[in-house]
């Protein structure tokens, strides 16, 4: 075994699974391969074990005995959720209905609430005056979504003899928007729909797709696009008018304010909760990083 936790033993196929999740994360993330920082994610992995495991062994020990009651009500709560006790146990994936290792699993989540509960109180109380200090030195997580209003010109492939022809054809067209005509005639004229008004009007991120947005959101009011396509063909675009992301009042998210201090709190407190939990463990890595596993 290559981690043992205050006697317990982690399996390798546990450690393994957590590498590859986390590896896997990074990897979507990133969009490139990373298997130069394996170590790294290893390391990351028997971490992540590490402070569960304690966790779970603490649980355990300040919670011993978990009344049946409280486990049939979170086990239903459990079930409703996910639409029935069927979608439940596919959701979980068990192939067939185990109560006594469901159950054994449910207690296991109220006794990590009871004790984290325990761990966080007591939760301090916020002054506006706090909040207000906080909201100030934290303004950027508080503003507006910035909004564009964007003129569209697009063309599909239908009819086209090949997209080469398509693209010169647009091309034509930005020359034409470049040297002064109107943006908004040249989209009635040539979109492919033409039902379809040339005045998206005004979006936010996340309304549109993806590559027309990282278009969209790069340029600046006035500016005209260069070609570019997407599965729904070739298109341009120019930024007619746009809001700019700006705070918002602290009347007005004074409530998400204070829900964030919370969150930083808690945080904090779980982080230091763990540190102590480590300091006071025994904790074997009979594999090391930087040896082979």
């Amino acid at each position: 075994m290559a981690l043992i936790i205050n006697g317990e033993s982690i399996d390798d196929e546990i450690i393994e699974e957590e590498f590859r999740h986390i590896k896997g994360q990074y990897e979507r993330a990133l969009q490139v391969a990373c298997c130069e920082r394996d170590p790294e994610f290893r390391s990351m992995a028997k971490d992540n074990l590490s402070s569960r495991s304690l966790l779970q062994q603490e649980a355990r020990r300040r919670f011993a005995e978990v009344a049946d009651e409280e486990v049939s009500e979170r086990l239903g709560k459990l079930i409703e959720q996910a639409g029935g006790e069927d979608a439940f146990y596919a959701n979980i994936g068990l192939p067939f209905k185990d109560e006594a290792l469901v159950r054994d699993n449910v207690a296991n989540g109220v006794r990590m609430d009871k004790m984290l509960q325990a761990v966080y109180e007591p939760e301090p109380e916020f002054s506006e005056e706090e909040m207000r200090e906080y909201y100030a030195a934290n303004v950027k997580l508080f503003l507006s979504e910035e909004e564009l209003r964007v003129l569209h010109v697009s063309v599909n492939l239908s009819g086209a003899q090949n997209r080469a022809e398509v693209y010169d054809r647009m091309r034509e067209i930005r020359q034409q928007a470049l040297a002064g005509e109107d943006f908004e005639s040249l989209g009635r004229e040539h979109n492919s729909n033409r039902d379809q008004s040339p005045d998206l009007g005004w979006f936010k991120r996340g309304e549109f797709m993806e590559e027309f947005e990282a278009i969209a959101f790069s340029m600046k009011e006035g500016e005209i696009s260069p070609v570019f396509t997407t599965q729904l063909g070739f298109h341009l675009c120019k930024v007619a008018e746009r809001k700019a992301a700006l705070p918002k009042p602290f009347d007005e998210v004074q409530e998400v304010v204070k829900v964030r201090m919370l969150e930083e709190y808690r945080d904090a407190r779980f982080n230091e909760f763990v540190e102590e939990l480590k300091k006071a463990a025994v904790i074997e890595d009979t594999e090391p990083e930087g040896e082979e596993v």
